[in-house]
Parts: structure tokens; C-alpha cells; sequence
């Protein structure tokens, strides 16, 4: 028997256009499971009243807008006037904001029923979701895991069937690292490819939003909507590129892949790859071969990231508005990095921004060589929720390193990247790889992706999918 959570988001979005199924049955569901399975922690705030209203609304209204009548959620992050928003913050415990922000509006405007806030850490700064504000974001193939962050929340939600997609942000791997970790596609967008949460409005360029989906297929369907909701786009659209989800559904053709498992942090930091992680890189290599592409060694040789990024970091928590109040109530490792970040003289920033251009520039001429870049997406195994909690900052930082070296340097290069699921360990969870595209290339990763899934085939589900 199939339920609605057994249907993709683009079976659902066609079903509520055909009038096949109401919004008001298909947020009622939604609503449920979220209720059952709050103790994976994906959700912050869950708003069941305003849903059901909306959802009312909009059945007795004429389709319109590319997500109508489709139930997703805004990351903690996002404000939403009326709704508790905490950016994962005690500091922000009691915060009703008055107004929402771009991203929430224009999802109302596109016909999305919003059901709640997902889980985030602190103000997103981590790559991990357990923040002190509220039970972690659990891992739902094994509880006893971390779901990785910072769009944990969103992760653990589409993949346990809470919601049929999610919006995240990306600022170092924020939409990827949980995807890989929950075995879901993330797929994190060039910078500047969308006219909200573009990477344009922020110094340093890092933080992208982007779609968080079972496939490629629906990622590539809420890419579509992510880049319509807005009158104006940015210039990363190359002439001739369909709709996203129309790449998805289509060949790739026969591409230049190039494949590496040099990560920038290898001169810096104590980074191994888990076994399974590599299985299920040479695995994605040999399909790749076998698929006609032109598979070889990146031979990629990067240096001098750590020193910028740590200056990245630093300097993007010395931009969150807190008080000395403030300060007080933040968790130890947030307290560190703003003071950390308001130390740094005009200079070090200058440097560190000016470092990470030179970085960008020559990441792109290195990969300029092919149309895709393929790494692992993980080099480690989800860790067991508290596994971050008690160590100092910078070691904090370094096990954060270990688990996902290869995440962040993309958003420092502006480039899209996609992570998707292709083999499972011993005990049946999913292992994800990561491909890199060119600027702008977010329909052959999409393509791409689609073919990795078609050789591997259907996955199992977690367990408490059919629960």
C-alpha cells in the first residue's frame, strides 16, 4: 500500500495539480508523522494551527505557484513573522520576529505550506545540529547518532519521511554534510545561482540555500522553484539550461570526471578515510567508467586554505548581533568564535577575503580540466550524538575537519556540489560521494546524479520510515 510519504515530491506536486490530493490530506500526514517522531529532534517548532489553515486555504483556492499546496519548513535560521525563531539560541529563546524574512515569504508566495521551524545549530555555526536549546537531530537509521549540520533538522526530516523535501543553507557544508549523513541528496548551489540566500549578501560568499531531496529528480524540482522566487537571478544561468528537474530526468552524455580524495585540510589536520567512505567513492568511480565518461585523477594539489577558513569562520560568528547579555547564554564554543571574530583587525580580514579569492581562482583553473570532480562526501561514519560536547574550541573545529575535510572549500570556491548516497555499510546505512560542478553546473550534477541512482538502484528506507 503506498502512503503519501511513499510518494516523491514531484508524484505530490503533480497529485495536488490534478486534483488528486488535497493539501489539507497531505499536510494532515505530514503533521502526524512530525508528531510521532519528535524524539528524532528534526523539528525546533512545529506550528500544526497555522498549517492546517493555510492548508484549508489553499484547497479551495485555484492552483497556482510551482510548490502549492506542498508541505515544507523554514530552517531556524529563517524568520518568519509570528513564529518562535531562535537560531538554535538560547540567546534568542523568546524571539517572535515581526516580519519574515525574503526566503519565507517567497515560499508562501509560491504555495508552500509551512509546518514548523527545522533544527539548526547554534546560529548554524557548526557541523553538527545539537544544540543546548533543544534535543539533538538524530540520525534515523541509528539513533544513537549525530545527524550533522547545520540544516540537520531538514536532513533528518526528509529522510524519515517528515516532509517530502527541505530548503537548507550551505555555508560550509551545512546542506551537505547532514544529507550525506542521513543518506538524502543535498545539493548546494553555485554562489550567486539564486536571487535568495545567494552567497552575494554576506563579505565572505559562503552561505548558499539550496534543496535538501530524495533524489535527484526532487532537487532538481526545488532548485527550479528556489531559483523562480525572485524577479531577478544572477548571472551563473548558462545559455540554454532547462529547468533543473528536466536535467535530471535526461543523459548526461559522456563527461571529463575527474576523481580525487585530497582534501584541503590534508597538511593541517589528522584526516582518514573510513573504509566504507572510500568503498563507496571506488564504487562511484568504477560506475562512472562503466557509464562511458572519461574517469581520471584530478591530481589536485591545493595549500594554504586552513589559515583562510579559520579566518572565514571566525569572522562570519563576529557578524551575529549579541549582546554582553548575550554572551552569557550562547554556548561556549559561539562565545569563542564572536570574540575570536571581533579580534581580528581590518588586515586580517582583508587577508583572509583576499586569500580566499586567490583560493577560488585557482580551484576553478584546477578543475577546469572537467565537466565534474568527484570526491568522497564524508571521510567518516556519523558520530554518536555528544561526541563534540567537552573538548576546547579548536579541537571542536579539528574533529569537525576530520568528519567532512571535503565540504568546505567548496563554498569557499563558489562552485555547486551535490552529495547523494550510491552504497550502504555492513549494517545497511547509506554512504554518500560528493560531485563538484563547474560554475554555474548544477544540471550535470543533477544529470549526473540521476544516472549514479539509476546503477545503484532503489535504497532502503530507515526504519522508521514504515513505522
Amino acid at each position: 500500500m503506498t502512503r503519501l510519504h511513499d510518494l516523491s515530491l514531484a508524484a505530490q506536486i503533480e497529485a495536488v495539480r490534478a486534483v488528486e490530493l488535497s493539501p489539507v490530506d497531505l499536510t494532515t500526514h505530514y503533521l502526524e508523522r512530525i508528531r510521532r517522531f519528535a524524539d528524532l529532534g528534526a523539528f525546533a517548532e512545529v506550528t500544526p494551527d497555522a498549517a492546517r489553515r493555510r492548508s484549508a486555504l489553499l484547497a479551495a483556492a485555484p492552483t497556482r505557484g510551482p510548490l502549492w499546496g506542498i508541505p515544507l519548513a523554514d530552517k531556524d535560521l529563517v524568520a518568519r513573522a509570528g513564529v518562535p525563531t531562535r537560531y538554535g539560541s538560547r540567546a534568542r529563546a523568546h524571539l517572535v520576529p515581526a516580519a519574515s524574512d525574503p526566503l519565507a515569504e517567497a515560499l508562501d508566495a509560491a504555495g508552500a505550506i509551512n509546518v514548523g521551524k527545522t533544527s539548526t545549530s547554534e546560529f548554524g555555526l557548526t557541523g553538527f545540529t545539537e544544540p543546548l536549546i533543544h534535543a539533538p537531530a538524530r540520525d534515523p537509521w541509528r539513533l544513537s547518532a549525530g545527524a550533522g549540520g547545520s540544516s540537520g533538522g531538514a536532513a533528518v526530516a526528509v529522510a524519515a519521511g517528515l516532509l517530502p523535501a527541505a530548503v537548507g543553507s550551505d555555508g560550509g557544508g551545512s546542506i551537505r554534510i547532514p544529507s550525506a549523513t542521513v543518506g538524502v541528496v543535498g545539493l548546494k548551489p553555485s554562489r550567486g545561482r539564486l536571487p535568495i540566500g545567494s552567497g552575494f549578501d554576506s563579505p565572505d560568499g559562503l552561505s548558499v540555500t539550496g534543496p535538501i531531496a530524495r533524489s535527484a529528480e526532487d532537487a532538481g524540482l526545488l532548485l527550479d522553484a528556489l531559483v523562480g522566487l525572485a524577479p531577478f537571478a544572477y548571472a551563473t544561468e548558462a545559455p540554454g539550461v532547462g529547468p533543473f528537474v528536466d536535467a535530471a530526468r535526461r543523459s548526461p552524455g559522456a563527461l571529463r570526471i575527474g576523481v580525487t580524495t585530497v582534501s584541503p585540510w590534508d597538511d593541517d589536520e589528522d584526516i582518514v578515510l573510513d573504509p566504507d567512505a572510500r568503498t563507496a567513492f571506488e564504487t562511484a568511480t568504477a560506475w562512472l567508467a562503466d557509464a562511458g565518461h572519461d574517469v581520471t585523477d584530478a591530481d589536485w594539489h591545493p595549500f594554504g586554505y586552513a589559515s583562510l577558513f579559520h579566518v572565514l569562520w571566525r569572522a562570519s560568528a563576529a557578524r551575529i548581533p549579541l549582546s554582553d547579555d548575550d554572551m552569557t547564554l550562547v554556548e561556549p564554543l559561539t562565545a569563542w568564535l564572536v570574540q575570536e571574530g571581533r579580534r581580528l583587525s581590518a588586515l586580517d580580514l582583508l587577508g583572509g577575503l583576499a586569500s580566499a579569492r586567490a583560493f577560488e581562482r585557482r580551484t576553478i583553473a584546477d578543475f577546469a580540466a572537467f565537466d565534474v570532480v568527484l570526491t568522497p562526501a564524508l571521510a567518516q561514519a556519523p558520530q554518536p550524538v555528544g561526541s563534540y560536547a567537552g573538548h576546547s574550541p579548536e579541537r571542536t573545529f579539528a574533529m569537525q575537519v576530520e568528519y567532512a575535510p571535503y565540504s568546505s572549500f567548496v563554498n569557499v570556491a563558489g562552485l555547486p556540489a551535490l552529495t547523494l548516497p550510491v552504497t550502504t555499510d555492513a549494517s545497511g546505512h547509506p554512504v554518500s560521494v560528493q560531485l563538484i560542478g563547474r560554475p554555474g553546473g548544477e544540471a550535470t550534477l543533477l544529470s549526473l546524479a540521476a544516472q549514479l541512482e539509476h546503477r545503484r538502484g532503489p535504497l532502503p528506507h530507515p526504519p522508521v520510515w514504515d513505522a
